[in-house]
């Protein structure tokens, strides 16, 4: 056994033994003491803990020593009704702690009680008691944000498992703390009543026994009886107090006594007020002048002192943080933060500043949340984080858009105008200032606010400088979403997609495809503007397919098939005739004949004359389509499809190229040209 063991046995028994076994006053005199150095010891143990559960057994310790103050109690009363001699201690306290007076002795020792029964016990027991309730009722939330940290990655699992063991010690802490508590309570009412009995006691024992009248015997062992009384319930009032401290503790990491200094005198106009009262309180009133004055002064040069502490500080803190600021920029690892990349930033010069700052009533940050939702419902993917700040490199009314840390489109804005823009059917046409829409580069004017009435009379589209701003920014991030498509964003959909159909993931990914497959077949759908919402469909699709071919090109075919009815609906109106435009068989013959399949995928051999010629005859039939103002659609087969389109990309970004199996049966087409070679 380890030598604390042997101790903590050795303490408990004695108080048994105590119980059935009578000691000499000597023994009792050294028992006393031990048993007043423990309750200072908890006591102070208690103040200067920093958390509770530096102090986890602490019921157990109320227990142990709660059972050894009444084995002192049953000790010294033995002694006093026996021999009339308790020991030194007893009768020191007796006599000195109330001065030798009986009356005296009696009224210190029920102020004593009223204390511990009415202020501190009964405020710890409700204090521990309302404590335990709210450990308990907010175990489930402190669980829940555990394992929300888990899951997002803030804390390892090992880091979880400590912070679950130290939140269940909390829990029992506080629960038996409850009940603890009520050790502390009955050992003052047991050491009232074990005095009461020893006062009639000794003063039948001192008549009947020693000869004495009642007088005598009261004087002899009531002022005995107090002394023991005393002797049990100072530590026993320690002990009470130590428990309030624990339990009334606000933080669960402070240290008691700078905090408590800190917040009781640590604002210097509070010492001013305080000692400007007493100072008056001096000279006005008949009370001492000498002391009040003093005292007040004291105050004042205390809270002067403090503030003099407190701009010290300020200033250390500050100087303190410039360093840390220099030190952290000196350090090699610095460089780290300079690496990383925004996947998009929107800079702008300092005359666009009000539209993206909310205390002069810019809303621009309110339209780029709106831009991530709406992409989101759209394309069915999720936005980055858009990055705004302004540049003062930049023109005063210009702004850029980055992806990934370089610049991709840029524009410019009259702060105090609006763009106007015709749409070909103006009545009339209105002076402004020329410009061109940014996104789609048409021509436009600027106007002012008081011509923006008349240009929405007339016919034109006017447009405020945070929507033309939006709405270019939308265009750029439509056009660049698929290169903003990270594994770490399929993986977050393949989460979500895990939560409803967990079989389909489990087939899918990582069995039959890996992210970076999956990554593939989406950014090819986004590339041409196709949603990728129905996660289930597709996934289902590449579940179908993957097993015969790992192609992603292929596999992309394949889930555009499945995705027709949304095809459909992109570029089919309902109940409405589509005119497009066909691509003629023997062309389409030719261009599988040049597909190469090499290991990193297929690839078209055409000759250049002919790929010249080809989009010669493009242009002509998309001309027809853009002359009847309709979207250029050209329909292939569905072996050819993504050939052809990877054929006219470079040419003609907008440019839809649509298979047949892609087109829903109720589609109604009308064909207005052909494109050969």
């Amino acid at each position: 056994m380890k030598k604390a063991d042997i101790g903590v046995a050795l303490y408990v028994l004695s108080a048994v033994v105590m119980l059935i076994v009578p000691i000499t006053s000597t023994m009792l005199d050294v028992l006393l003491a031990l048993n007043i150095s423990i309750a200072f010891t908890v006591l102070f143990t208690a103040m200067f803990a920093k958390e509770v559960l530096d102090m986890s057994f602490y019921p157990t310790i109320l227990l142990f020593t709660t059972l050894f103050r009444i084995a002192l109690n049953v000790s010294s009363t033995r002694l006093i009704l026996t021999t009339g001699n308790p020991g030194n201690v007893v009768t020191t306290f007796g006599q000195f702690v109330g001065a030798g007076d009986l009356v005296v002795g009696v009224v210190i020792f029920v102020i004593l009680l009223i204390v511990q029964f009415v202020v501190i016990n009964k405020g710890s027991e409700r204090v521990a008691e309302v404590t335990a309730r709210f450990t308990l009722d907010a175990m489930p939330g402190k669980q829940m944000a555990i394992d929300a940290d888990l899951n997002t990655g803030a804390i390892d699992d090992a880091e979880a498992k400590r912070r679950r063991e130290k939140l269940q010690e909390e829990s029992s802490f506080f629960g038996s703390m409850d009940g603890a508590v009520k050790y502390v309570k009955g050992d003052a009412a047991a050491g009232l009543i074990i005095t009461g009995i020893n006062i009639v006691g000794g003063i039948v024992t001192g008549m009947l026994r020693q000869g004495m009248d009642i007088g005598a015997a009261a004087d002899k062992y009531l002022i005995l009886t107090i002394g023991d009384g005393l002797v049990s319930q100072i530590p026993s009032l320690l002990i009470s107090l130590a428990t309030g401290v624990l339990v009334t503790k606000g933080s669960k990491e402070a240290d008691f006594g700078t905090v408590l200094v800190s917040q009781l005198f640590g604002m210097p106009k509070v010492l001013y007020m305080v000692g400007a009262v007493l100072a008056f309180l001096g000279i006005v009133t008949p009370l001492n002048p000498l002391i009040f004055v003093i005292m007040g002064a004291i105050f004042i040069v205390c809270g002067r002192m403090i503030a003099n502490t407190i701009e010290v500080a300020q200033i250390e803190a500050e100087t303190d943080s410039v360093e840390e600021s220099a030190e952290e920029i000196r350090k090699p690892e610095n460089v780290n933060s300079l690496l990383q990349v925004d996947p998009i930033e929107l800079e702008f010069g300092y005359g666009i500043i009000p539209l993206a700052d909310v205390n002069q009533g810019g809303d621009l940050l309110d339209r780029v949340v709106m831009i991530r939702r709406q992409i989101a419902l759209e394309l069915g993917t999720v936005v980055p984080i858009i990055r705004l700040r302004d540049n003062i490199q930049l023109n005063p009314n210009q702004y850029i858009i980055k992806i990934k840390g370089i610049q991709v489109s840029e524009g410019e804005i009259l702060f105090d105008h609006y763009m106007a823009m015709n749409p070909g059917f103006v009545e009339e046409e209105i002076s402004g200032i020329p410009t061109f829409e940014p996104s789609f580069h048409l021509p436009a004017i600027w106007i002012t606010e008081g011509q923006r009435e008349r240009a929405e009379s007339v016919g034109y589209t006017v447009v405020d400088p945070p929507s033309i701003i939006a709405t270019h920014l939308t265009e750029i991030i439509r056009q660049y979403l698929a290169d903003l498509l990270t594994r770490q964003d399929i993986q977050n959909l393949v989460n979500n997609v895990r939560e409803t159909n967990p079989s389909l993931v489990e087939e899918l990914v990582p069995k039959l495809l890996g992210l970076g497959d999956v990554q593939k077949v989406l950014q090819n759908l986004l590339k041409e503007g196709i949603s990728v919402r129905d996660l289930v469909t597709i996934f289902e699709t590449l579940a179908d397919h993957a097993p015969t071919t790992r192609d992603t090109d292929i596999l992309t075919e394949y889930v555009r098939q499945s995705l027709k009815r949304a095809i459909s609906n992109k570029y089919f109106p309902l109940n409405e005739t589509t005119s497009v435009v066909t691509l003629d068989p023997a062309l389409e013959q030719e261009i599988m004949g040049s597909v190469k399949q090499t290991e990193q995928g297929a690839y078209l051999t055409l000759d250049p004359d002919k790929t010249k010629s080809i989009m010669a005859s493009v242009e002509t039939e998309v001309g027809k389509l853009e002359k009847l103002g309709k979207n250029p659609i050209i329909i292939t087969s569905p072996i050819v499809r993504m050939y052809f389109k990877r054929l006219t990309e470079d040419y003609y970004k907008d440019l839809v190229v649509v298979s047949y199996n892609e087109i829903d049966s109720n589609v109604e087409l009308q064909s207005v040209g052909m494109v050969t070679a």
